[in-house]
């Protein structure tokens, strides 16, 4: 990241100096009309891709370790068990899928469900932090399951589940059966939600492994990793104050809701009221505010950015309101079929395709036109991120259909419906 921080450098400081000359505070909370919003620097949609690629570690590779890279980006998501791994490829140098399987492993690192209701990749230590701050919407989730929780007590039922998981990682069918010998007359799948929702429920390995993944089997973080939860953190900030920090130092510049929308939480204007001293803002094109960090890379909407290939469900594509900053308008929902999303090609920083890996073959599918030179670093690129995951292995690249007509249509008339 030294060639970014240069070329970043003058960048930034012109950033600072423009923002000095508009209201960075106000008295009250800001809205698209506010006058602090509306005299803030303009960020249109290159130069906020390009500070979020830089955040991202996407437009020169980290010689961060695995477990530092993990922090910087809050997590990875990890509905499946692959995309950690090609995450991380596509953003440290000399990444090997043996530095994160060797982290959990040794319990370095863990897979919960945090943020928006799904799981995640942390460190230990943010397992134990960010955890508690989205207890909200887990009580929340909780709701949608009450009828099917009638006469059960929550305290008990959650004391229980503690001790049949912390005895032995049980999954989630053997903790509802256990369950419903005390309450026979609940829904099966509410108390195993409610278990969920309730307890910090890590998988323990050997899922999540590379190449050695099993089922899935549960206990407490806190009995797993032999420590208790922090919700203060140790230099007395709040820890969601702490967050929103970490958050746009991942993935800012941002809003309140791009926030809410990566933590699945809401009301959070309070905690971005409190920080907005210390921090810069900007506003979109549309007139959205926009928080970050003074410090914060901001390279020019110029700078290079190359090819990545990057997994399904890459919090790059999932962690703002407005995804515009990488998914073109005219592509919107097009990384998705059903419920299904598929691994996306990234070319000078914005979506351009989908890509597919099987039967040792990696098929690209541009939704457009690339030029030569593009589709040479492409083929570069994905050779790379080929040898680094499946050293030792032959694969051909080739430039085809990820997604069938039908399905891309049948795709197309679901984006219509939700309008």
């Amino acid at each position: 990241m030294q060639n970014t921080a240069k070329q970043n450098k003058a960048t930034t400081a012109s950033a600072k100096a423009a923002s000095a000359a508009a209201p960075t505070t106000s008295t009250g909370p800001a809205s698209t009309g506010a006058p602090a919003a509306a005299a803030a620097p303009v960020l249109g949609p290159r130069a906020l891709n390009r500070a979020t690629l830089a955040r991202q570690l996407l437009l020169t590779r980290s010689p961060m370790s695995a477990k530092d890279a993990l922090a910087h980006l809050l997590g990875l998501q990890a509905q499946n068990v692959k995309p950690p791994y090609y995450a991380l490829a596509a953003r440290l140098d000399g990444f090997a899928p043996e530095d994160l399987s060797r982290l959990m492993a040794d319990r370095e690192a863990v897979r919960i469900v945090t943020m928006r209701s799904t799981i995640h990749t942390h460190t230990a230590a943010d397992c134990l932090t960010l955890r508690p701050l989205v207890q909200p919407a887990r009580d929340r989730e909780l709701t949608y399951f009450r009828k099917g929780l009638v006469g059960v007590d929550l305290d008990r039922l959650t004391a229980l589940a503690r001790d049949l998981v912390e005895a032995e990682p049980r999954t989630m069918k053997q903790l509802r059966e256990a369950l419903l010998v005390e309450w026979p007359d609940a829904d099966p799948q509410s108390l195993s939600v409610a278990a969920r929702c309730r307890l910090p429920l890590v998988q323990v390995t050997p899922r999540g492994l590379w190449d050695r993944s099993g089922q899935v089997a549960l206990t407490t973080a806190e009995h797993w990793l032999g420590r208790a939860a922090q919700e203060t953190p140790a230099h007395g900030t709040s820890a969601l104050d702490t967050t929103v920090l970490r958050y746009l130092a991942a993935f800012g510049p941002a809003s309140v809701k791009d926030m809410q929308t990566w933590a699945g939480l809401t009301r959070l204007r309070d905690a971005f009221e409190r920080l907005r001293p210390q921090l810069l803002t900007f506003r979109d094109e549309h007139g959205t505010e926009l928080f970050d960090l003074p410090d914060a890379p901001r390279p020019d909407p110029d700078t290079p950015a190359p090819p990545r290939f990057l997994p399904e469900f890459d919090n790059l594509l999932l962690s703002h309101a407005d995804r515009t900053r990488v998914v073109p308008a005219d592509l919107k929902g097009r990384t998705w079929t059903g419920n299904q999303a598929h691994c996306v090609l990234l070319v000078d920083g914005f979506l351009v395709g989908l890509w597919r890996l099987e039967d040792r073959t990696l098929t690209v599918e541009p939704f457009g036109r690339l030029t030569k030179d593009q589709r040479a670093a492409v083929v570069e690129e994905g050779g790379r991120m080929l040898a680094a995951l499946h050293e030792g292995t032959a694969y051909d690249i080739r430039f085809g259909t990820v997604v069938r007509r039908q399905d891309r249509n049948q795709d197309r008339k679901q984006e219509q419906e939700r309008g």
